[in-house]
């Protein structure tokens, strides 16, 4: 199935996670992704295992964290630290639509490959910069990592037991809402180039991406309650800041979560829970007086939930419209019945290899946005795209021998 992006070229030369998420999406949605190598280490996340996809020697393993982020890519292995490799580059980049970079501020300079520098050599060119403190500023020159970002951004400070450590999430959320933002500014960017507006017609504008503009500017409601209130929110562990009963609950045979969004959700819980005073008594009445007195209202709504096991509960719960769900192991969630019927788990075929995949949640007139392409081996398209561009067998053999490309 053709894709919304089909004939869209993007040139991308991230690595790690947050620039292949949008390079990866980019994909999915159609477009020609060529990913730029080193053409001795390859992208970072080759090597960050285990685990491994398959038991191959070094040269041809792929750790899983290469694997979630590159579908739908051509692999070219080129040295751009050589005059010969940055002239392959630039002439990718002027049949390019997009550029995706993730290098160090002023990184690409020294090469000659900066967005100013490729512009120059294609002016149509949107170019994607994805740091971790962004092109200007005090901290601009700094390398950013999720980790950190999550520290410094705020989002650990929200996360964790009231009185235990801050702690991160368990995905690098960070890298990922960055990927999704910087896909967001390249399609605005498409969409604004084929337009012409504003007298852009011929112009390609440079996308400025950071991970701390993210991190702060996800923060949604948190980020609100501390600028409304003057004060910075405390951790609530698995409980939720402004709606009450919203958390896990311990049952008696595991946990599930409670996600009670409203008073009339509320009232049909109480019901269930065999207290339905509650629902009028003025303490917990509200969503508003619940907040107020969740440290009343919580100990009753545990104490009732231990008395049956997990499953029995949720089967009641959805009875009566009242949201909850249990807490999956990925095992479980990819064995889940809604998501093996939305076709979440996928593999892909390279030869007799099997490789699993998430998919794309957006689907198109009811079909996934997933690439068959699988993520490709380092320099697996290296001879392909050299030959496409005009060189010959010996011209590339050349270039191999000389170490500019693998």
């Amino acid at each position: 199935m053709s894709g919304p992006l089909d004939g869209v070229v993007v040139l991308d030369l991230s690595r790690v996670l947050a620039g292949p998420w949008a390079g990866q999406l980019l994909a999915d949605l159609g477009a020609r992704v060529i990913k730029i190598e080193h053409p001795e280490r390859g992208d970072d996340t080759r090597a960050w295992g285990p685990p491994w996809l398959d038991d191959q020697d070094d040269a041809g393993r792929m750790a899983a964290y290469y694997l979630c982020a590159n579908r739908g890519k051509q692999s070219l292995a080129v040295d751009i630290a050589t005059a010969q490799g940055q002239a392959l580059v630039r002439e990718l980049a002027a049949g390019a639509d997009v550029l995706l970079e993730n290098f160090k501020v002023g990184g690409l300079a020294r090469y000659g490959l900066d967005p100013a520098s490729l512009k120059a050599v294609n002016p149509r060119l949107i170019s994607c910069s994805i740091t971790g403190f962004g092109q200007d500023g005090p901290y601009a020159h700094r390398a950013g990592y999720d980790f950190m970002i999550q520290a410094m951004g705020g989002l650990m400070s929200l996360t964790g037991e009231p009185d235990g450590m801050p702690m991160k999430t368990g995905v690098a959320i960070t890298d990922v809402m960055t990927g999704l933002y910087a896909t967001i500014g390249v399609l605005a960017a498409l969409h604004e180039r084929q337009q012409g507006g504003a007298g852009r017609e011929h112009a390609g504008r440079h996308i400025d991406v950071a991970l701390l503009d993210v991190q702060v500017a996800t923060l949604a409601n948190q980020a609100l309650n501390a600028l409304v209130s003057g004060e910075s929110p405390q951790r609530h562990g698995n409980a939720h800041p402004n709606i009450v009963p919203y958390q896990a609950f311990a049952c008696a045979d595991g946990h599930l979560v409670l996600t009670v969004g409203n008073d009339a959700q509320f009232a049909r819980l109480a019901e269930l829970l065999g207290h339905p005073a509650w629902a009028e008594d003025p303490a917990f009445a509200t969503n508003a007086a619940r907040v107020a007195h969740r440290e009343t209202l919580v100990p009753r709504i545990a104490e009732v939930l231990l008395t049956r096991g997990r499953d029995a509960w949720l089967a009641e719960l959805e009875a009566r419209g009242i949201p909850a769900g249990p807490i999956n192991t990925l095992n479980d969630v990819f064995n889940d019945p809604q998501v093996r019927h939305r076709g979440l788990y996928r593999e892909l075929r390279a030869g007799e290899r099997r490789i699993p995949q998430v998919a794309n949640p957006l689907r198109f007139d009811g079909e996934s946005a997933v690439s068959e392409r699988p993520p490709p081996e380092l320099g697996q398209d290296s001879d392909a795209l050299l030959a496409e561009m005009g060189l010959s067998r010996e011209d590339i053999a050349r270039l191999r021998r000389a170490g500019v490309v693998r």
